[in-house]
Order: C-alpha cells, then structure tokens, then sequence
C-alpha cells in the first residue's frame, strides 16, 4: 500500500510540474515576446528621434560656419581691389580690415611672382619682405582658382588657417589672410548643444578646431574614434554610434562643411539617450513577474483535479497488462478521461475474448509453418540435384520424385516441347510407368490442356476429368484411376519448353498455395532444361570453334608469306617518299617567294642554284598601286582597309600565277611583277602589257563596287623594260627573289604618273607590242631620279584579233 502510494506521488509530482510548467513557461513567452517588440519598437523610435535631432543641430552649425568663412572670404576680397594700386593704399586697407575683423590676426600681399611684398599684422607694419613663396600651395592654389584655403594649423594651441585671394588683373598678386578659428566655438554653445549633448568641430585629418563646453579640447587628435573615422572617411557617411574621447558609448551625427573639408559632430551619451528604453524595461519584468504569480496558481488548481482520474487509469492499465482482463476502471468525471476509462473496459472485454482463441491459432500457424519448412527443404534438395549436374536424366528425376512428396499427389510427369515438330513429349514420370505405350507419351500441340497452359503463361487444373473434354491426357488418366489434374506450364522469356502434370485419384479442386507451389518446381523445371539446351549448343560451338582455329592457322601461315612481301615493299617504298619529301622541301623552299609554277620548274631542274644566282638580264617590270589608298586608309577603319587589300591582292594574284611572273613584294597596295626572271621568256613583254591590260578590266568593277561603300579609289600601272640585276636577297630564314636597277624606279615613277584606270609604259615598251595594242602618246614626263624628259604611252586596249593571228602564224612556223 505504501508502494502505491509512492508511485502515486511521483505520477502526481511529473503531471503537476508538467501542467505548471507548460501554463507558466506560456504565460512568460507571450509577455516576454509582447515586452521585447515594445522594447524594440521603442528604441529604434527614440533612438531615430534623437539622432535626427543631433543631425539637425549638427546641419544648422556648419552652414553658420560656412556662411562665417564665406562672410570672411568676401571681406578679405574688399583688400584685394584694383583701385588700391599702390603699396600705401594697400598697407591703409589691410589696417582697416584688421580693425573691422578681429579673427584675422594677420595679411600679407605677394607679387605676381610668389614673393613677398607687405605684411601688416596689429603688432607692427613690414614692406619688402621678398619671401619666395611662388611654389607655397597658398599662392600656387590662389592663382589658379581665385581663392584658397589652406589646411588648419595649430599655434600655440589655436587653431589658425589662411584664406588667400587673388587681386584683380593679370599677375596682381595674392593676398594671404591668417585667421584666428577660435571664433568656430562660439557656435557650438550650451544653448546650441543642449544640456546632455555635446559637439566639435574637426578637419581632415581627424584633428579638433572647435569644441562645446563638454567637448574634447582643441587640438585633440580624433581620427581614431569609429565615428570620427567614418565621418572623415572619402565619401563617408557619419556613424550613428561610436565611443567618445573618454571611451563612453555615444549617439553621433555628423555633418560635413564642404568648402573647407571639415565635418561638425554632435554626440549625446548613450546611457542618457537610452533612459527610457530602461524604464520600460522595468514595467515589463514587473508584469513578466505577476503574470508568473497567477500561472503558478492557475496550473497548480487544474493539475490537481488531473490526478485522481489519471491514476485510476494507471492502476487499470496495469493489471490489464499483468492479464487481469476482468478488471474495470471506474472513473466518473464527465469528459474525455471517463471516455477513456470506457475505452480501456472494452479494450480488457475484447482481450479476454481474444485470449480465448489464441492457442488453437498458435496450433494451426504451427502446423503452416512446418509444412512450409518441409517445402523449403524439399526446394533445397531440388537446388542441390540442379547445381551438381547439367544431365536431365539425373536432375527430372529428382523434380518430379520431390513435386510427388511435396504435393501429396498420386503421380507427376514431366513433358519436353519439340518446336519444329511441335509436340509435347513425355520425358520424366513419377507413379505412373514411363514404359507403358499410349496416347499420353506424345500430345501434339493443339486444342488439349497442355497447350492452352502454355499459350496462357498460367497453370490450369481440372477437378474433375470425368466432366471434362475429350482430349489424349483425359483418356489415359481416367483409365489409369486418376480423377484431377494440375498442369503448370514450362516457359520462360524464350518461349516454351514444355509442362508439369500432377495427377490425383481423388476429384477435388486444387489449393491456392499448392498451385504456386508447383509453380515454383516448373521454374526449378524449366532451369534444368535451358541449362542443358545451354550446354548442349556449347559443346557444338566449342567443336565449330576447333575446326575454325585450324583454318585461323593456315590462314596465318599464309599472312606471315604476305608480311614477309609487304616488309620488302615498304623498304622500296620508304625510299621512294624520301626522294618526294627531298623535292617537296626544294619546293616548299622556292616558294617563299617564287609564283607556283616558277617554283616547280626550278625544283624540277637538275642545276635550281644556277637559276637563283645573281646574273644581270633584260627585264620587263610591271608596278601597280591603288590611286588614294593613303587617304582611304586615314580616313577608314582598319578592318575595312583590309577587306579592300584581300580582294585586291586575291584579283592581282591569279593573273600573276596566269600568265607566270614573278611577284617581286607586296608593298600595302603597291605591287611589283617581274617577267623574264628567273624563267626566260621570249615574248616576256608582252606577257606583261596583256596582263596589265587585263588587270584594268578586273580592278574596275572592284573600283566601281569599293565606291558604292563609299570608298573612293583609283588603279593605276606602270611598265618599264630595261636590264637588271637579280638574284636573292634577304637571310637564311627569310629569303625573296628581287631585280636591282633603274628600270624598277622607272617602272614605279610611271605607275605614280598614272592616272585611276590608266596604263602607261616606257616608249621601249610600247616598241615591244606596238602590233597588239591601241595607244596613244603622253606628253614627256620629268621624273624624279631622272635626269632628261621620259617619252611615255598609254596602253588603250589589247587587240585579241591581232594576237590570234600572230598565233596561228606562229603555230604554222613550229609545223
């Protein structure tokens, strides 16, 4: 009894601290969220409220000391007039400006040189001074802006600054005012400020000029303090906190005086800004704590009429779970604990009738189970049959003998599936002699059980024959005493392979599980039998595979005679592709700077060197150049230009190539061609006036379309025939074929002298095609490098019925 006592106290302690807790622990998380948003929202308000008002405060006092220094900068600029030209007027004004403002403490003026020529200050009067101070940032900044203001300095403790304008006129001078910046704290009074507040002034470098009565002292280098760093800081913005000059945490706002590059901040502790955040604060504990006082009391009442009901549960529920299925909870509280009660009574009823029936289950479920470990077994032994051999005369037997066991059945048999003649045959049988003759040992596949088991994929059985179809399995089974029959089909992916039959002498359908457990024998089946069909094409291929190694060795005998050969042919052949890549490299040599076809005649020749070596020869030189290439080129982009370049050379190139000159250099749009060299020609000449011709009839259209795109530009060509001197020039790695001699410069000065379109030639040239051209004469040209007048031609056109006939003349001479 005192047991059940005890553990009625501790079940009574945990509901209690449980109820308690939870309506506490609630009560203290709604307040003390509820505190913690109304703290917050009130000190982000108070703490937006007081820094708008420090940044106000701090705007209004540096736009009063911008207007002050303005206000100084416009009275300095009175001194600075051009009516006072002379160094006594000069000396009278500075005087009255140090009377009328007493924060400057001292003027000098400096010449149009930097130097110094008057300081007045209230102490004494000095001319001619002569101080250089041309290269001073007061003077260099003054002449080049009007007015400067140099940084803040510090003497004796004050802080001074120069404010320096420039006089009036053409290198007048400057004048250079030292104010006194005591005057700045004045703006920063306790009436400006506020009681609680305090505020300074620093320039750049972090360094006080002004300070309230609360503030650092002048002079007090700052530039340390986060706020003071933030706020000097190149495109800063102040930062709402910081600490101040004694380490205390403060509310700060910043405002910058542009003209001067100094900011004004006013700073307010935070613990006096933050008092009544504080205050809140303690109403809140004060509600947190009363609310704790009433959930204490409210949880206590409500846990304690919990315990009675729930512990009468509990007593319940354990002597049901020690099979006291008699005993009823009676618990009338009106709510959900009397309907659990309920619940439990029924629950202990249903148990006990329950319990009742549980031992004649747990006999059947017994009996299920060792059947089902006989059938395991039995499967275990037919695993066994089929992984010890591939023979089908040892492992059927063994299928159908344990189907038999396991089924309980009066005889098994098993059929094989011949698909060419497509027939069951029997193969295997178990209680019915597999010897006896009948209808039963071959069915032919057609309307029997059988094949409808194996077009369905799915067993069929017959519970009784004697109702059933005719058909040849029916007629044997009958005669034999057998009055049903299971058939389970033996197919796989491949299709089928044949049947398992069982057979009983009693009439009676067949059970579910049976059914599916000879389903798993014609797997077991249907294994054996594709592993032996397997085996059997193994052993054929393996016999294929014998046959084709001999005839793989034959062949490779014979392949060995071949590589013997092949092994001669390509020892010829290596030679032969050493003798082509010795010529290829001749070629690829020539062509640096020789056309093609020039190339391949000089790699082709026995004696190449003699045809490079330098010789003087007769020559025709033709030259040809875009007329207002240079301005085109200024005047567009470079890709453009270089478009233009690519369909100009690409023209120019194949008739080169046609008519077999040497392309001496491209030059930008200029082009040189040589005939005659190194490859001799007869009619060289006129190889080269023909292709000028044709050339003309080429670029035009290309002029026309260039000046479609805006591209004004002109072709012209100059031809020169004279003597050369040719041979190679140039390095071992960069190599070109060229012609040295006056005929090259005549060729080009005539191609100069050419206009868009225009051909014009050395009268020795036209002397040479006089029978195949229209020309017409040129007055006597005066060229540069030439010391008499030079006759000259313009080629007008080809005459193709001329050169035909010459031709055929010709022709008929070489016949």
């Amino acid at each position: 009894m005192a047991g059940a006592k005890d553990k009625t106290w501790v079940l009574r302690e945990g509901l209690f601290a449980k109820y308690v807790v939870s309506l506490v622990g609630l009560v203290v998380f709604v307040l003390a969220v509820n505190g913690a948003m109304e703290t917050w929202i009130s000190y982000r308000a108070t703490r937006t409220q007081l820094t708008g008002g420090l940044e106000d405060k701090a705007q209004a006092a540096a736009r009063r000391m911008e207007q002050s220094i303005s206000e100084l900068e416009r009275q300095i600029s009175w001194v600075t007039a051009a009516s006072q030209d002379t160094l006594e007027k000069r000396r009278t004004g500075y005087a009255q400006l140090l009377h009328q403002v007493a924060v400057v403490t001292q003027l000098y003026q400096l010449n149009g040189e930097g130097r110094e020529v008057l300081r007045v200050s209230r102490q004494s009067t000095t001319s001619g001074g002569n101080a250089d101070l041309s290269r001073d940032m007061r003077f260099t900044d003054t002449v080049a802006r009007g007015v400067s203001f140099s940084p803040a300095s510090f003497v004796d403790g004050r802080p001074m600054m120069s404010i320096s304008v420039a006089h009036s006129g053409f290198n007048a001078g400057v004048t250079v005012a030292e104010v006194d910046l005591s005057f700045l704290s004045d703006y920063l009074s306790d009436n400006q400020v506020g009681k609680a507040a305090f505020a300074y002034v620093v320039d750049p470098r972090g360094r006080v000029l002004a300070t309230s009565s609360k503030g650092p002292d002048v002079g007090t280098d700052l530039s340390k303090l986060p706020q003071v760093a933030a706020a000097i800081a190149p495109g800063g913005e102040g930062d709402m906190s910081g600490t101040d000059f004694n380490g205390h945490s403060v509310l700060a706002a910043a405002s910058a005086v542009p003209k001067l590059g100094w900011t004004v901040l006013f700073e307010q502790p935070t613990t006096q800004a933050l008092m009544p955040i504080r205050d809140q604060l303690v109403r809140i504990a004060l509600l947190i704590g009363m609310g704790l006082l009433v959930a204490i009391l409210a949880g206590t009442l409500l846990a304690r009429r919990m315990i009675i009901p729930i512990t009468a549960l509990r007593d319940g529920a354990h002597k049901l779970g020690e099979g006291d299925f008699s005993h009823r909870i009676d618990v009338h509280t009106s709510d959900e604990l009397e309907d659990l009660a309920g619940q439990f009574n029924r629950m202990a009823g249903q148990l006990q009738e329950t319990y009742t029936d549980l031992e004649t289950k747990v006999e059947a479920r017994t009996r299920d189970l060792a059947q089902s470990i006989n059938e395991l077994r039995v499967l275990e032994e037919v695993g066994r049959a089929l992984s010890s051999s591939l023979d089908l005369n040892a492992v059927l037997p063994t299928i159908a003998a344990r189907a038999l066991e396991i089924s309980h059945a009066d005889a098994v048999l098993i059929y094989g599936y011949e698909a060419e003649p497509r027939r069951f045959n029997l193969v295997e049988a178990n209680g019915i002699d597999k010897s006896a003759t009948g209808g039963h040992v071959t069915i032919d596949e057609g309307e029997n059980v059988l094949s409808d088991a194996a077009r369905s994929g799915e067993p069929i059985a017959i519970a009784d024959l004697d109702h059933a179809a005719e058909q040849p399995l029916r007629e044997v089974a009958v005669a034999a005493g057998f009055h049903s029959v299971l058939v389970v089909p033996l197919v796989d992916q491949q299709g089928t392979l044949g049947a398992l039959v069982v057979l009983r002498r009693a009439s009676g359908a067949f059970e579910g599980s049976l059914t599916g457990l000879m389903r798993t024998f014609a797997n077991q089946a249907v294994l054996a039998m594709r592993n032996a069909r397997l085996f059997t094409e193994v052993a054929h291929k393996s016999h294929a595979l014998e046959t084709a190694n001999e005839t793989v060795r034959a062949q490779a005998d014979k392949l060995r005679e071949q590589t013997e050969q092949l092994k001669n042919w390509n020892k010829s052949l290596e030679e032969r592709v050493a003798t082509q890549l010795g010529e290829i490299e001749r070629i690829r040599k020539l062509e640096r700077f020789l056309a093609p076809q020039v190339a391949q005649l000089i790699a082709s020749s026995d004696s190449p060197e003699g045809l490079l070596t330098s010789q003087r020869r007769e020559v025709t030189v033709v030259f040809c150049d875009l007329r207002g290439f240079t301005a085109f080129t200024e005047a567009t982009e470079p890709e453009e230009a270089m478009n233009v370049l690519r369909e100009y050379h690409a023209a120019l190139g194949q008739l080169i190539f046609k008519y077999e000159g040497t392309l001496d250099k491209y030059a930008g749009d200029g082009v040189m061609i040589l005939f005659n060299a190194p490859i001799q020609f007869e009619d060289h000449t006129k190889r080269a006036v023909k292709m000028a011709v044709e050339m003309r009839d080429t670029i035009g259209p290309l002029t026309e379309r260039w000046r479609n795109r805006g591209h004004s530009l002109g072709f012209g060509i100059g031809i020169a025939l004279g003597y050369a001197t040719l041979g190679q020039v140039g390095f071992e790695q960069r190599l070109e074929y060229a012609a040295i001699g006056s005929v090259t410069n005549l060729a080009s000065r005539l191609c100069a002298e050419a206009k868009p379109n225009q051909i014009v030639v050395s009268r020795r040239v036209y002397g040479m095609v006089e029978p195949w051209v229209e020309a017409r004469a040129l007055d006597d040209l005066q060229l540069k490098g030439f010391n008499h007048p030079v006759l000259a031609m313009e080629i007008l056109s080809w005459r193709e019925e001329v050169d035909n006939v010459v031709d055929a003349a010709a022709a008929r001479r070489r016949g």
